[in-house]
């Protein structure tokens, strides 16, 4: 697949050469539907109402390690007997992706009715295997906001975002999978090999957690509504196959047993993650005992965000909003941790804020060398200094400097390292958790989804991760003595303590490049 910050570059260019503004293409609509209530009739149901401490509060677990996260997803579909809604972003090509289809298909096939939303940017050359799943009895499967003629191929969607840009760059960055009504898994994580630890050459740094009780209600709210929202068709609206049901059916197959035969997904476990919590299904049978219950509330950006940035009076609907409304409750400290960061003026201006009424704030986001948005990261420089002199803690996480870390460097081997979280404290109380960045593009342009929970004993166990916590695996920066140059000091526990001069691990001719074409792209659109 296309790397993000090519696909965003992209779009940019479509921008540049568009002539005109479209609509989606057309297509009958489509028969709403709504969540099924939990029940204690189903296994998942029995589970969430036996383990619930706390009339009115919801239980978390949290989700730091690849494994336990992929294996949660799998277990709760393999236990699934009502309904599995799946809301993603991206759905890769891939082990995950295919494991996530496969995974779908057997809950059909007991009879389990399965809802599949996913985005379309990033769906090229998956219509078949969309439409495969689409084909089995139980299944339905939808795209937001999608590409119309000519989407079977690179240059068709080119051709498509050229004509169409303000929709076509309007995207569903949600991640979100409900089952049975009962538990539901929120946070940064897509579907695809690199969020889960399982690509040769990149993965991420992410963050899930867990959830039963009333907020699950509020999740699978806010699925319905984009679910049922006229920004989404069923595949078979946009994507022909001229093939039979049971071609398509037999063509899935093949794709995804080929996948399960290479590598069988999910791998088996460690007895306990670094919490001290056992696989997902032990946990289940053993009745949760380690959730944390706390008040919660979920809160997503509604389907038709696009051109937001023009009616400003609507920004109160958003998972931004929401979020900023949080972080004003500060007395004594925020911590932000975002792949991508650019505060713009505002966000700026929330944090000197912040910091005149003594309040610490710590940022933790990627380096230039390890993030996989380097548009973005050209962007974030600008803040870099306005922010030390604010008093603001920086941190920038390194793939180099991770490996310094042993259990880390077992994590990622020889791949490079990057940060995808997305997570908030406020004074060691407050959690929030979802999908968006703390960027112009998920505050204005794409739509989000957020979970916030009021649990100081949550916010202390993933507060104390040590990426969090000390900042191992980053660089903090840090004024020179003269207060107009930067310094990176490595935190890394064994690495140098010698402070760099010059930014780590990237070259001068990248640097260059990237130079160059940050100019042509507007940081609105990042």
């Amino acid at each position: 697949m296309l790397e993000g910050w090519l696909c965003r570059w992209l779009l940019v260019l479509a921008a540049l050469l568009a002539g005109g503004c479209g609509g989606l293409p057309p297509h009958p609509t489509a028969q709403a539907s709504h969540a099924l209530a939990p029940s204690s009739a189903t296994q998942l149901g029995a589970a969430a109402s036996k383990a619930a401490a706390r009339t009115g509060q919801s239980g978390f677990r949290a989700l730091p390690e690849a494994a336990f996260a992929l294996d949660a997803r799998v277990e709760l579909m393999r236990r699934a007997q009502a309904s599995i809604d799946v809301q993603y972003y991206l759905v890769g090509q891939d082990e995950v992706g295919r494991t996530l289809m496969r995974s779908l298909r057997d809950a059909a096939s007991r009879g389990v009715r399965v809802r599949l939303l996913v985005d379309d940017a990033y769906t090229l050359g998956m219509d078949a295997l969309l439409l495969g799943l689409a084909s089995h009895p139980n299944v339905e499967v939808r795209l937001f906001n999608p590409f119309g003629i000519g989407r079977d191929s690179a240059v068709g969607r080119a051709l498509n975002a050229m004509g169409d840009f303000r929709r076509l760059n309007h995207r569903m960055h949600n991640k979100l999978l409900v089952v049975d009504g009962a538990m539901a898994i929120v946070g940064g994580r897509n579907m695809a090999d690199e969020y889960f630890q399982r690509h040769a050459n990149a993965n991420f740094l992410d963050f899930d957690v867990l959830a039963i009780g009333p907020v699950v209600d509020e999740l699978a709210q806010s699925f319905d509504t984009y679910w049922n929202s006229p920004q989404v068709v069923p595949v078979q609206a946009v994507a022909a196959s001229t093939l039979s049901t049971e071609r398509l059916r037999s063509d899935f197959e093949r794709d995804v047993r080929a996948q399960a035969d290479r590598a069988p997904l999910p791998l088996p476990l460690p007895d306990v993650d670094v919490h001290g919590h056992p696989p997902l299904g032990a946990d289940i049978d053993r009745g949760l005992p380690q959730l944390i219950w706390a008040p919660a509330r979920a809160y997503a950006d509604r389907p038709d965000k696009i051109g937001l940035e023009q009616r400003p009076a609507q920004f109160a609907t958003t998972v931004t909003y929401d979020t900023i409304k949080s972080l004003r409750e500060a007395k004594s400290e925020i911590v932000l941790v975002s792949a991508y960061f650019i505060p713009g003026n505002d966000g700026m201006a929330q944090l000197v804020e912040a910091r005149r009424h003594g309040v610490a704030v710590r940022v933790i986001t990627n380096s230039m060398a390890s993030t996989d948005e380097p548009l973005v990261g050209m962007a974030y420089e600008r803040y870099r200094m306005p922010l030390l002199k604010a008093g603001v803690e920086l941190f920038e996480l390194s793939s180099p400097q991770l490996k310094a870390d042993q259990r880390l460097r077992n994590t990622f081997g020889a791949s490079k390292g990057s940060l995808h979280a997305k997570l908030a404290f406020v004074d060691r109380r407050i959690l929030l958790v979802g999908s968006m960045n703390l960027d112009p593009r998920s505050a204005w342009i794409n739509t989000e989804l957020g979970v916030r929970i009021d649990s100081a004993e949550l916010v202390r166990q993933i507060g104390g991760l040590p990426a969090i916590e000390s900042g191992t695996g980053a660089y903090r920066v840090q004024l020179g003595p003269n207060g107009a140059d930067l310094l990176w000091m490595p935190v890394a526990r064994g690495a140098s303590a010698q402070a760099l001069t010059e930014e780590p691990d990237i070259s001068a001719v990248k640097r260059l490049k990237l130079r160059f074409l940050s100019l042509f792209v507007a940081e609105s659109l990042l």
